[in-house]
């Protein structure tokens, strides 16, 4: 099941991480189809986290992207194979599933290598004519006995490392090539068997059912030659042996390996280079997936819910890639693009926790007491006690709704959490002038507006820090203008710092500032009363 990402803004203010939590309760009340996760862009604010605590939430996960990740497409469920399984083994469990690439684990289970088709290609296609050698893989009898299904029937399990051949020579043969230490596979030439054990090979491999008579046996014991009985051909016989060696012997130990947290963008081009078309995840040395060709060709992208913004320049980097499910949201229809029809809600009320509350009760739900008490803290943060323009009829029913459930007087709970949010005395200045600060679109280039309130004039001796911080940000992020609303809630004002491209401002209030300062008595809505007031005098 594919999550779908519940986010707000970034720079997130009450209302933006309230909404995310409130909503992807009620959706996972709604949909069982589907688990919505609340999250956040980027860190809260004081006032947020005195609403947090409050309510006894945890702050939600932060997100840094939407952009797939390695865990998002790799193939959860693949075969693995342990590097001491011979050679025919894992090359049987490839073909069988017909499987490129097969990872090797060692005895802890982490990731020591992988079988490919090549590899085992050019194991067994060579430009040599030589005799067939294990003595670059190593087999312990134990392993030859299984793969020729035959028999031990002298000697004990233990390692051989020489070259393979088939005695089908006349006894009297002087350029055997035989030596000390070799595998050579016999027929039932009684002969044949003498000369291979005089010449002290580790291993004889009687072919055909054949079995060599006692005193063979008895001379075997005796040479130290052990001896394998089996019921396959000579021909066939000497193939299986080459066949038991463990894969680690031929495994390739420097495999292709992405992380979970990986970007697909990131890895995309070296899957599509490597000669196997995969890599193995991996999660602290342990494989865990794999990520092939066909799985990054037309992912299925992330999913995202949206509440409290519309543009794309607000919201979680990487939007342009996910799937867009939902948008639910009390500004204006923003610069997001869809790729299909989708739920989209832009209603004109204080806060985007109001539309959260109502859809709870048109589906005749409440909230969590949780959630009701971070939806509270939403609605009075954007309307400012209900004492913004914003504020409708509709945020004052949600706030009346909401303090008979959570038994509290959303006033002095208001008042609490902006004094609790509003003390900005060890806030560095770039804290202060990116809090909350949102981006629209202007012509071709963007400008930014941030909001931070205030109990009382606890700025005014720091106007001019604030405006070179400002300045300073609006030139790192190319913004034409970058301003700052200070907006005091005892007062009912704002003074409005601005930086760059002033000459809209002017227009737009009627005021000079050529300080950067103005000052907007009465003001205290971004959403209503400063940012489409601007937007319209660009």
């Amino acid at each position: 099941m594919r999550p779908v990402y519940v986010t707000g803004h970034r720079n997130p203010d009450t209302d933006s991480i309230a909404s995310a939590i409130g909503y992807a309760e009620l959706r996972n009340r709604l949909d069982h189809d589907n688990t919505y996760i609340p999250v956040r862009l980027g860190d809260a604010n004081a006032q947020t986290r005195w609403v947090l605590q409050r309510a006894g939430v945890s702050e939600p996960r932060y997100l840094p992207h939407i952009m797939l990740r390695v865990r998002d497409v790799m193939e959860q469920e693949f075969e693995r194979s342990h590097g001491d399984e011979s050679v025919r083994s894992v090359g049987l469990t490839m073909a069988q599933k017909d499987l490129d690439l097969l990872p090797i684990v060692d005895d802890d289970g982490n990731l020591a290598g992988v079988m490919t088709e090549r590899v085992l290609a050019r194991r067994y296609i060579r430009e040599s004519r030589e005799a067939s050698s294990i003595a670059d893989a190593p087999a312990m009898i134990g392993a030859i006995v299984d793969a020729l299904d035959g028999e031990l029937a002298v000697g004990e399990d233990h390692e051989v490392a020489g070259r393979v051949w088939v005695y089908a020579m006349d006894e009297r043969w002087e350029d055997t090539g035989i030596d000390r230490g070799d595998i050579v596979v016999v027929g039932n030439r009684d002969d044949a068997q003498r000369r291979v054990i005089e010449l002290g090979v580790a291993l004889m491999v009687v072919s055909n059912g054949s079995r060599p008579s006692d005193e063979v046996l008895a001379l075997a014991e005796e040479g130290g030659t052990a001896i394998v009985l089996s019921p396959l051909d000579s021909y066939v016989s000497g193939r299986m042996i080459t066949l038991a060696a463990p894969c680690r012997s031929l495994m390739d130990r420097e495999p292709l390996t992405v992380h979970l947290d990986d970007l697909v963008n990131d890895v995309t081009e070296e899957v599509k280079d490597v000669h196997y078309g995969a890599a193995v995840v991996i999660d602290h040395e342990r494989p865990v997936g794999l990520v092939t060709r066909r799985s990054i060709v037309s992912p299925v992208p992330r999913r995202v819910l949206l509440v409290d913004h519309a543009e794309q320049g607000q919201s979680v980097q990487g939007i342009e890639q996910a799937e867009i499910v939902e948008i639910l949201d009390h500004h204006h229809i923003g610069s997001i693009e869809t790729r299909v029809p989708v739920r989209a809600t832009f209603d004109p009320v204080g806060s985007t926790a109001t539309l959260v509350i109502e859809r709870f009760r048109q589906n005749g739900m409440e909230p969590s007491m949780e959630a009701a008490t971070v939806l509270l803290g939403a609605v009075l943060s954007d309307t400012v006690i209900l004492n913004s323009p914003t504020a409708t009829d509709r945020d004052r029913a949600v706030v009346e709704y909401l303090e008979k459930r959570l038994d509290v007087d959303a006033t002095e709970f208001g008042r609490e959490m902006f004094e609790a949010g509003s003390d900005v005395s060890d806030a560095t200045a770039e804290e202060i002038v990116t809090r909350d600060a949102k981006e629209y679109e202007v012509g071709d280039g963007t400008i930014a507006i941030a909001q931070i309130e205030t109990v009382g004039p606890a700025l005014d001796a720091r106007r001019d820090e604030l405006l070179t911080c400002l300045q300073k940000t609006r030139q790192r992020n190319g913004h034409a203008m970058s301003a700052l609303m200070v907006t005091d809630i005892l007062a009912g004002g704002t003074t409005l710092l601005v930086s760059g491209e002033s000459a809209p401002v002017h227009r737009a209030f009627g005021h000079d500032g050529d300080d950067g300062v103005v000052e907007l008595p009465g003001v205290m809505s971004r959403k209503k009363q400063v940012a489409p007031v601007i937007l319209g005098a660009f």
